[in-house]
């Protein structure tokens, strides 16, 4: 009788290529934001929801790694940031480009504000994003999205309210009742500023040009 071997998983790292999408002229931008997309969504359609913000704007949407169609095996594709397998990986992973993308980004190093905004599944991967700390933010907006459970609360992750804001639609189906105040209470927790428009799992134009002019 031969020997049964174990079935084993293996991990190694090689070269990937990422993609992005830019709004504007960065060489006349006051303000750099970076949005991250929800579940489903690409860069290259969700940056244009910022296009309202205009001049002084330098809008920068990253892409999930993950892309798949959407329904069945052909026809429109969309982008997700991970699943629950090999999920630890994926966040290393996410947050390293993220933080290569800034570099590259702001390599000139001029003086400009910095917004990190995450809607919906891409709002958790902002916020990791923004605590690991490597990027220096202003601001980070968690739009209809969940604080991510692997960073545990501390004192010290307390944001300021100026430079943190959780906004949610009041019709946004991910979020009423209980779960909705659930949420809120959790942000508000964290120091985080809290924003509610009528609207639903969407982002609201007038909204997002108060919250992100505000300064």
């Amino acid at each position: 009788m031969t020997d049964i071997c174990p079935t084993m998983i293996h991990e190694f790292k090689s070269e990937k290529t990422f993609r992005f999408a830019t709004h504007g002229e960065l060489s006349n931008a006051h303000t750099i934001v970076y949005v991250l997309h929800g579940y489903g969504q690409l860069s290259e359609f969700f940056i244009r929801k910022f296009s309202i913000l205009g001049e002084g704007y330098f809008i920068v949407a990253p892409e999930g790694m993950h892309r798949f169609y959407l329904n069945g095996t052909s026809g429109r594709v969309g982008a997700s940031w991970m699943t629950k397998e090999a999920r630890e990986t994926d966040i290393a992973d996410n947050i390293h480009w993220l933080n290569e993308l800034d570099k590259r980004i702001d390599s000139d190093q001029k003086e400009r504000r910095k917004i990190i905004l995450g809607f919906s599944q891409g709002g958790a991967t902002a916020a990791r994003w923004y605590y690991n700390r490597e990027i220096h933010a202003n601001q980070l907006i968690m739009w209809a999205s969940v604080f991510p459970p692997d960073l545990i609360f501390a004192e010290e992750m307390k944001i300021n309210e100026s430079h943190g804001a959780f906004v949610v639609g009041t019709k946004d189906t991910y979020f009423v009742g209980i779960d909705g105040e659930k949420a809120i209470e959790h942000f508000e927790q964290l120091g985080f500023t809290t924003i509610t428009f009528n609207g639903g799992h969407d982002l609201d134009e007038n909204t997002l040009l108060k919250l992100l002019k505000s300064e």
